[in-house]
């Protein structure tokens, strides 16, 4: 039975951010809102409206809402999803804590199941952090622009050395001045007979400039990689045929690439590279230089450059690092039968959001058939006279308009379906990937896992120190408390740790 003496807070929020055309209106929101807490017997003791984004944290209603919840005005939140109430990691942590702190003792939405449980806070973790990567996937709106003008052979972007962006025209011209000296630049490299260094000497003497500065090694190796001064566009790893003017041949730009190579293939004999696993996979956690490796008597070292000062940390085994990264491995993954529990619980919430978007769904279809009948109505009255002709085209527009915005919704409604439970999917699969990985994966596939997730890759006094990225790091703190739950048999050890 419901306790009475429960308060709610409503909060209801819209923003006119990519991600928020496909949600529901603030009006449509509070009204699914309030028969929603009539129906389940809730007592709203406020109602916060906001129309902000929230993919980054600031929002005054938001953190009124909040100021409320830690003096004990209320002490449950009713929303349409857990992403009305947070798109960005802050925030998302602010909800997360006060619930750890029984500030708020209900979190209630009628498209998504949460209670006050470690699994419950854990899988609330999960879909602040899918909204967060809805949020992040909008960069990828900006960039269709983009393609677009990349399909059409048009730079998006500041025109390289050598040629100006037509601002007028939005294209890209040749530079009548500096052009010249960029195809010079290819021809003398393509000899053979300039070294960067030189051959950056040379043309910064002739007067090649960016910005009336002079350009250094880096500017000459990049204008000699760039395929765009022979016709084509390299945006993002990708290749389009470009509509501007070519400076050079296809054949000269190859033959400084054949040049190009045939230097670094020179320069790594005389160091004598070896292919090391975890070369400048590392920084050093006293100095900051990168991690070197090295052979000694049969065995791999890793050791700090030491470039840039003196610097007092010992040299490690490889074969340490590999079981230091297979045990962090282990830390956030999930093992099979867990997973497949998680994923079964996936399956019944995007039933359960079936269900409630089908409701919701009704609800508009409702409002479509009163609506028809209304202008059904409205005709009749016109036919017996009881209203004029100007009368009816000014009601008709405002039922036509009401109309088409509550099929606008209904649309958004089957477009959106259950893809918001893909990402949690792909996560939990990946989790459990991860914990193979560690098992059976080699020291090259474990790295790149670890940099996949993880950022800030230190080691100092022989232990690798490293930072998750959501929700990896919200992974390994569950596994931690699972663990010390459980005493020596924690959930990593399912894997053979």
């Amino acid at each position: 039975m419901q306790n009475l003496t429960m308060r709610y807070f409503l909060y209801a929020r819209k923003s006119t951010d990519e991600a928020d055309r496909q949600v529901l209106s603030i009006e449509a929101q509070l009204t699914e809102l309030r028969d929603y807490a009539r129906k389940e017997g809730f007592v709203i003791a406020r109602e916060f409206i906001e129309s902000k984004t929230a993919k980054e944290p600031g929002r005054e209603v938001f953190n009124e809402m909040v100021a409320g919840l830690e003096q004990g005005a209320a002490h449950g939140i009713v929303a349409w999803h857990p992403d009305r109430l947070a798109r960005n990691s802050i925030d998302g942590g602010r909800i997360i804590y006060l619930v750890d702190t029984a500030k708020i003792l209900e979190l209630k939405f009628p498209t998504f199941w949460f209670d006050p449980t470690p699994q419950g806070k854990f899988m609330l973790s999960i879909a602040f952090g899918q909204s967060k990567y809805f949020i992040d996937n909008l960069a990828e709106n900006v960039k269709r622009g983009l393609r677009q003008k990349l399909r059409n052979g048009i730079f998006p972007a500041l025109a390289p050395i050598g040629y100006k962006n037509d601002t007028k025209n939005h294209t890209i011209v040749v530079d009548p001045v500096l052009a010249p000296l960029v195809k010079r630049t290819f021809e003398l490299y393509a000899s053979g007979r300039y070294p960067i260094r030189d051959l950056r000497d040379t043309m910064n003497g002739l007067g090649l400039k960016r910005w009336e500065k002079d350009l250094a090694n880096s500017n000459y190796q990049k204008i000699l990689k760039n395929p765009f001064y022979y016709g084509v566009i390299r945006y993002l790893g990708e290749y389009y045929e470009g509509k501007h003017t070519p400076l050079i041949s296809k054949a000269l730009y190859n033959k400084c690439q054949e040049v190009m190579a045939r230097k670094s293939r020179h320069t790594h004999a005389q160091k004598g590279l070896k292919p090391y696993v975890y070369r400048a996979a590392f920084r050093c956690a006293e100095c900051g230089c990168y991690i070197t490796t090295e052979t000694q008597k049969g065995h791999n070292y890793l050791h700090c450059t030491k470039r840039k000062m003196p610097c007092s940390q010992l040299f490690v085994r490889e074969e340490r690092i590999d079981e230091q990264v297979r045990d962090i491995l282990k830390r956030v993954s999930l093992p099979p039968a867990l997973a497949a529990e998680a994923l079964d619980n996936i399956k019944k919430e995007k039933s359960k959001a079936a269900q409630a978007g089908e409701r919701a769904a009704q609800n508009l279809r409702d409002k479509i058939d009163i609506l028809n009948q209304r202008m059904n109505a409205l005709l009749d009255m016109v036919l017996s006279g009881q209203l004029t002709q100007a009368e009816y085209a000014l009601k008709k527009r405002s039922f036509v308009e009401e109309k088409k915005e509550i099929e606008m919704k209904f649309a958004a409604f089957a477009r959106q379906g259950d893809k918001r439970f893909e990402p949690v999917r792909a996560f939990y699969q990946s989790a459990s990937h991860v914990g193979e990985a560690a098992v059976s994966g080699n020291p090259a596939e474990n790295l790149q896992i670890l940099k996949n997730i993880g950022s800030n890759l230190i080691i100092g006094g022989k232990r690798i120190s490293y930072k998750l990225s959501f929700p990896w790091e919200k992974l390994q703190n569950f596994n931690a408390a699972a663990a010390a739950a459980k005493g020596e048999k924690a959930i990593f050890e399912i894997w053979g740790g």
